[in-house]
């Protein structure tokens, strides 16, 4: 089970560095500081002041992200919880020096 739940896990990473039909990819946002990895395994606002169109994105990929979570879920019999607490495990490992994440206080800081 764990070999195919790190295998789909792998798979998540495709909507970590998805190129996205918007006119700022997912990794822009992240180089920017605008967006995030938030602790619970999505991706979140690191500043207030965002365009409408990142706030689109963001929803499209959490929503991807939450689809590919409850897929990975059921088919190793956990809950969706425990995919997404390992999905930020992986993003923590996979995120860029001066990128944001979330700290255990829910804190933006970069790693």
């Amino acid at each position: 089970m764990k070999n195919t739940l790190t295998t789909l896990l792998s798979l998540t990473f495709c909507l970590f560095i998805l190129p996205t039909t918007y006119g700022l990819s997912l990794q822009e946002a992240k180089e920017d500081g605008i967006i995030g990895e938030r602790r619970d395994g999505y991706i979140g606002f690191v500043s207030a002041d965002t365009s409408t169109e990142v706030k689109v994105m963001v929803r499209d990929v959490n929503q991807q992200r939450r689809e590919l979570y409850q897929q990975i879920a059921q088919k190793n019999n956990i809950s969706v919880e425990q995919v997404s607490a390992l999905a930020f495990e992986k993003a923590l490992e996979a995120t860029q020096s001066g990128h944001y994440i979330q700290n255990a206080s829910n804190t933006w800081v970069k790693k």
